[in-house]
């Protein structure tokens, strides 16, 4: 059956509709909440309010029904209307930042306010038009109090508190990995690759050796990254997803020196391969400093110090 169009609703349907979108709204709100509440507890205090108001709207709304239409409510939803606005299920994500669920929130209440006075323009029933009216008010009331709340987070600092914790989250679960497998992929493979290379004066022997160690370490690296800690005490996220980056940052972070090896000629292939060492090095020097509070200066002369100290200890083994 073709879905009917919004400008063909009649009165007890537009209200129908909006009972649902009242109730499905306030059940989206709840379950931010629950997600947050461990971590952002001021956030989920701010949203279960904003559920009980639109539980307070769906009150209203069917109570309305009832003495205008009668006790039987269709189910009315919003894809079942042609050309509707559809909504994203971003609730259904596993990771939610605290700042796709403030944008979420302010589009929910401003679509929320477009179709009470979209309602409202389509509709000559003096009674609805009023109904539709008082809740088109409502819902302005609560996009700028979801503003309010936004302005008073800001103000009490509280909204600074949860974005630090959510940047100290994603460094934990995302940043630390990765840095952790970029780094060991990048100067642990230095050593056998260019000690093949210098051994063998081959591009393809250096490329197979290369490639060996950047598999080998990442499945080292990822699945010693998955068994070391459930992720439950230390806040660390789930084991494996760490292990697959941690996995795949180690694997790239040797193949990244390995492949200018594909190169026929063994002189250009080399110099290739030490340009990209220096910028494997500058990368993994700027994600410290940018994640992990360390002065450029200083994370550049650590990891280029280790660097070059397995650069030559390759280098010395290939050419004894």
């Amino acid at each position: 059956m073709a879905a009917k169009a919004f400008r063909d609703l009649t009165a007890p349907e537009l209200v129908a509709l909006a009972i649902t979108q009242e109730e499905e709204d306030g059940r989206i709100y709840g379950e931010f909440a629950v997600r947050v509440r461990a971590d952002y507890p001021k956030t989920a205090e701010a949203l279960a309010r904003m559920q009980e108001e639109e539980w307070g709207h769906r009150d209203r709304l069917i109570a309305a029904f009832r003495a205008r239409y009668g006790e039987h409510i269709p189910l009315i939803r919003r894809q079942d209307i042609g050309g509707y606005y559809s909504r994203k299920p971003l609730w259904l994500a596993k990771v939610l930042t605290v700042g796709q669920i403030r944008a979420e929130v302010e589009a929910m209440e401003d679509n929320a306010r477009r179709f009470y006075a979209a309602a409202i323009a389509k509709t000559s029933d003096a009674e609805v038009r009023r109904i539709l009216g008082e809740l088109e008010a409502e819902e302005a009331k609560h996009y700028d109090l979801a503003e309010t709340m936004e302005r008073q987070q800001q103000a009490s600092g509280v909204r600074a508190e949860e974005d630090e914790a959510e940047r100290r989250r994603f460094v934990l679960r995302y940043v630390q990995p990765g840095l952790a497998g970029l780094m060991d992929g990048s100067v642990s493979t230095l050593a056998p690759v260019f000690a093949a290379a210098f051994a063998t004066h081959s591009s393809r022997d250096a490329f197979l050796v290369g490639m060996a160690a950047s598999l080998g370490a990442g499945i080292s690296m990822g699945f010693a990254e998955a068994l070391s800690d459930d992720g439950v005490l230390s806040g660390r996220g789930h084991p494996w997803m760490r292990g697959l980056i941690c996995g795949l940052m180690t694997t790239a972070g040797g193949i990244g020196h390995t492949l200018p090896f594909l190169l026929p000629s063994f002189h250009a292939a080399m110099a290739f391969a030490v340009a990209v060492v220096a910028v494997e090095l500058g990368v993994i020097s700027w994600i410290r400093h940018r994640y992990m509070d360390t002065p450029f200066l200083s994370a550049a002369f650590q990891v280029v110090v280790g660097g070059v100290l397995v650069f030559i200890t390759g280098i010395l083994i290939g050419s004894a």
